[in-house]
C-alpha cells in the first residue's frame, strides 16, 4: 500500500516556537484519518505544512512523493492540483455562485463544461443544494457554505482532501451531510485527514486516530 503522507522525526511551528517535537507517522493511501488535540495543540499547524503554507523546522515530511522542506514553488503547485483542502473559513469566493465556486477546481483542470456540470448538480443534489446553485454565499448558512466548500474539495477527485475543523461550527444536520461526503470521496478511493476536537459519536467507515498535545504527536490505537 502506498504511502501518500510520511513524517518522521518532524519539528513543526512558527520561528522559533515549536509545536510539534520529533513527530513521526505515515498515511496510507485510501485511508481515513482524525487528527484530534485540544485548542491550540497544533491540529491546524499540520494541515499548513501538509499542503506547504509552511515548512518544518526539522525532520522530514513527504507529500505524495514530494520531500515538502525542499519542493520548489512551482513542484508546490502541480502538487496542489492533487490536494483537496477544506478551511474553517470556507474561503468560498463571495463574487462567485455557489455553481461557480464548486466549479473552481475543474475549470482550472480544464474538464469540459458539459462534465463540470453534470459533476457540479451530482454533487449540489447530494448535499441538499442543487436548488441553491445560482446564490451567492453570503446569502447561505454557514453550514451551507461548508457543504458547498467540501464539494469544491472533493469534485475533481484528489489523491488526498485535508480538513481543518470542517464541522466545527455547523448544526447536526449540516455536520452530518458533510461527513456523508468526507465518507464518499474516502469510498472513491480518496485519503482524508480531518482535523477536529472531538471524534465522531458514530461513524462508519474504519478510521485512524492520530492526536496532537503537549506538542507529542501520536496514534490512539
Amino acid at each position: 500500500m502506498s504511502k501518500v503522507i510520511i513524517a518522521k522525526d518532524l519539528y513543526a511551528g512558527y520561528n522559533n516556537e515549536m509545536i510539534i517535537e520529533n513527530g513521526s507517522f505515515s498515511v496510507n493511501s485510501g485511508d481515513f484519518v482524525f487528527l484530534t488535540g485540544p485548542s491550540g495543540s497544533g491540529k491546524t499547524t499540520i494541515i499548513k505544512h501538509l499542503y506547504g503554507e509552511l515548512k518544518a523546522k526539522r525532520g522530514y515530511l513527504n507529500i505524495g512523493g514530494f520531500d515538502m522542506r525542499k519542493i520548489s514553488r512551482s513542484k508546490l503547485t502541480y502538487l496542489r492540483r492533487y490536494i483537496g483542502i477544506v478551511f474553517q473559513d470556507y474561503k468560498l469566493i463571495k463574487e462567485w455562485n455557489i455553481e461557480k465556486n464548486v466549479k473552481l477546481p475543474l475549470m482550472i483542470a480544464g474538464v469540459s463544461e458539459d462534465v463540470q456540470q453534470k459533476k457540479v448538480l451530482k454533487l449540489l443534489s447530494k448535499v441538499k443544494l442543487a436548488h441553491k446553485a445560482d446564490k451567492f454565499p453570503y446569502e447561505l448558512s454557514g453550514g451551507e457554505q461548508q457543504r458547498a466548500a467540501v464539494i469544491r474539495a472533493i469534485i475533481n477527485e484528489p489523491v488526498l482532501i485535508l480538513a481543518d475543523e470542517p464541522t466545527g461550527n455547523l448544526d447536526d444536520y449540516s455536520a452530518k451531510l458533510v461527513m456523508d461526503l468526507f465518507r464518499f470521496a474516502n469510498e472513491l478511493g480518496i485519503t482524508i485527514l480531518i482535523a477536529t476536537h472531538h471524534l465522531p459519536q458514530t461513524f462508519e467507515v474504519p478510521y485512524r486516530h492520530l492526536h496532537i498535545e503537549n506538542k507529542k504527536l501520536y496514534e490512539v490505537s
